[in-house]
């Protein structure tokens, strides 16, 4: 038997998908691309009331966090001095995927909800634009003080790229090109990534082998002069499957063999929607598809993986 000395999925995998629904929600009484109303050269003046209800969101959320860590997920777990996690190639890189994709994601409803409380365009880069990571760094110095885990550099990195995606992009095109979305897909295995057992309505959602991350871009954007509609898009992803531990596989788990099965990364090409250049005259329509930008389309795709193998799907989420 194999002694099991790592830790579960780290908390974040949680924590974003608590995070971004409740981000979604306050986020639908709003049309996210506030820019189409407000005029970047004059400001508009700032509504107080949506000011105030905008901090209050992003306030809540933090302190959430915060309580989450503190009071439920951390109980109980032993602390440790503060310590390093030399994590960077635990479950092929897919997690810090992830850190990219909450921290863009949460940097993105930041910025937008300042936007549309009439805050100018680079106090609400500097405010809302770094919310992801203001909300991901307390769960790395916590991490930091626990010794199933350690402060993460390879998360603050990734936490970095997904903010400088988010406001690079702002700064150059004033709008998001480049779309950063996640998809989940079925997963075949009994274990979660960690080694651990998971149960089969939660094995998509909180298993590393079942998501992949997507830059997509608008077609039109690659060939402007075609009459390509604005909301086509191509999309590259990437992810892995086959995990059945962070750097390699059990053999076994509390005495119980664990399958063997290939480990491996997988390279993906599709094709995409984005949503928010879908036009409807709906209000309702609207705030749901603006709403849905970090949401991949299932569509047939291309995998590329790094057994060597080509493979296609005809519907791949």
């Amino acid at each position: 038997m194999i002694e099991r000395n790592e830790p579960a999925l780290k908390p974040a995998i949680f924590l974003k998908a608590i995070i971004c629904s409740a981000l979604i929600f306050f986020s639908a009484l709003m049309p996210l691309r506030s820019q189409d109303s407000l005029s970047l050269n004059s400001p508009p003046k700032i509504n107080k009331t949506r000011l105030f209800t905008s901090l209050g969101v992003e306030a809540a959320a933090y302190a959430g966090l915060a309580s989450y860590l503190e009071l439920i997920w951390y109980k109980d777990k032993p602390s440790a001095p503060f310590h390093l996690d030399h994590d960077f190639k635990g479950y092929q890189q897919v997690d810090k995927f992830g850190h990219v994709f909450g921290s863009y994601y949460e940097g993105y409803i930041g910025y937008n909800l300042l936007r549309f409380s009439g805050v100018k365009k680079t106090p609400s880069l500097l405010l809302g634009g770094t919310l992801g990571l203001i909300m991901q760094t307390p769960i790395e110095i916590f991490d930091g003080i626990h010794e199933s885990w350690g402060w993460s550099w390879g998360d603050i990195l990734a936490n970095t790229i997904g903010t400088s995606l988010f406001i690079g992009q702002e700064l150059l095109f004033d709008d998001q090109v480049v779309k950063y979305k996640v998809s989940w897909h079925k997963s075949p295995y009994p274990f979660r990534a960690s080694g651990e057992p998971v149960k089969p309505e939660l094995r998509n959602l909180f298993d590393y082998n079942s998501q992949t991350y997507w830059l997509s871009v608008p077609l039109k954007k690659i060939m402007p002069a075609s009459k390509i509609p604005p909301w086509i898009c191509v999309a590259a992803g990437y992810g892995a499957t086959g995990m059945y531990g962070k750097y390699e596989n059990l053999t076994s788990y509390n005495g119980v063999p664990v399958p063997p099965t290939d480990r491996y990364r997988k390279y993906m090409l599709t094709m995409d929607i984005d949503w928010t250049k879908v036009k409807t005259d709906s209000k309702f329509l609207r705030a749901v598809f603006d709403c849905l930008f970090f949401v991949k389309l299932p569509f047939p795709a291309l995998e590329y993986n790094s057994l060597g193998q080509f493979k296609g799907h005809w519907l791949y989420y």
